[in-house]
């Protein structure tokens, strides 16, 4: 059922200011964007803590703004639209281990690459498990699980095909969608309304310099402790390790990693690519020699990595979720 409720969407006009501050204004973003809250009414695990909003910029550079987002209180897609869309979609989940998100690197310039190519973008606001909600572990899966139903049922709306909508995630980010790609059929959270009746189940996923693991000797200790909590049990650490969830029902997976990665070792990219093979499921994997953690899309066609988008999109036309 689409949602039609103006109530559950809101409009940023004129100077554009990002849903989860209220009034922080957003320079990279249009003129207007479309907000689509997640929750209608009750968040999953709301404590009712008193998260603080807070936007740190990390660049000097005003043309090449880079904020990190912290403080999600409610959870929302930020949709981008193609001049000329083709139908197909993509959920856009900035990284930032778990402890803020990367949304210029990894979510608003992702977005202006997939809109040149007629694909539209959603991006992820998910909540950061450490900020005082209830299950922690399980609260940016279930922001991601509500995040792809409500794009399926609101798919006519947006314009995109609800068999064409693709996940693509960065660092921590690649660990949700990771996660989004192997545990799309869980119950991550109880059913609030027809919403939640559609799949949750990417038609592709892209994991860019990816979490992975969250208990071998490789994996980034401070996703697994931002997520998690420190110390956490080994059986936990193993639920959440992506490699481990790989089924027969998981969609087909890109990996694009610098063996230079000095944050997230490509280990972590390697042992996805085994686990999808080891299933017998469609994988394609890409480690370039140089190009280190965090690249996003701001590199030199000099760069050898810097053809990773036009991989990913290869390979997702492929798998027939991208138009030829």
């Amino acid at each position: 059922m689409p949602t039609t409720d103006p109530t559950r969407r809101t409009l940023l006009a004129g100077g554009a200011a990002l849903y989860t501050l209220a009034a922080a204004p957003l320079a990279a973003q249009s003129s207007r964007d479309e907000i689509v809250p997640l929750w209608p009414k009750t968040i999953p695990g709301d404590r009712k803590s008193a998260i603080k909003p807070s936007v740190e910029e990390r660049s000097k550079d005003p043309r090449h703004p880079d904020r990190w987002l912290r403080g999600i209180a409610r959870p929302a897609l930020v949709v981008k639209r193609a001049a000329k869309p083709n139908g197909a979609a993509v959920l856009v989940i900035p990284g930032g281990g778990y402890g803020f998100l990367s949304y210029d690197n990894e979510g608003l310039e992702q977005a202006a690459w997939l809109n040149a190519r007629g694909i539209t973008a959603f991006i992820l606001q998910y909540r950061l498990p450490a900020e005082g909600w209830g299950d922690r572990a399980l609260v940016p899966l279930q922001d991601a699980q509500r995040a792809m139903r409500t794009i399926r049922a609101d798919a006519a709306r947006f314009g995109v095909d609800p068999a064409r909508i693709a996940v693509l995630g960065f660092s921590a980010g690649g660990h949700l969608a990771g996660s989004l790609a192997t545990r799309h059929g869980e119950t991550a959270y109880a059913p609030m309304d027809a919403i939640d009746g559609q799949s949750a189940r990417p038609d592709y996923a892209g994991l860019i310099y990816p979490v992975v693991s969250l208990e071998a000797p490789f994996t980034h200790g401070g996703s697994r402790d931002a997520l998690l909590g420190t110390d956490a049990p080994v059986p936990l650490r193993h639920i959440a390790s992506v490699e481990t969830r790989v089924t027969s029902d998981t969609p087909p997976i890109f990996l694009a990693h610098a063996a230079d990665d000095d944050l997230v070792p490509v280990a972590n990219s390697i042992a996805m690519f085994g686990a999808m093979k080891a299933a017998a499921r469609p994988a394609e994997l890409h480690v370039f020699e140089a190009g280190g953690h965090g690249f996003g899309t701001r590199l030199p066609a000099s760069k050898p990595v810097s053809v990773w988008p036009a991989l990913f999109t290869a390979f997702g036309t492929s798998k027939g979720v991208f138009p030829t």
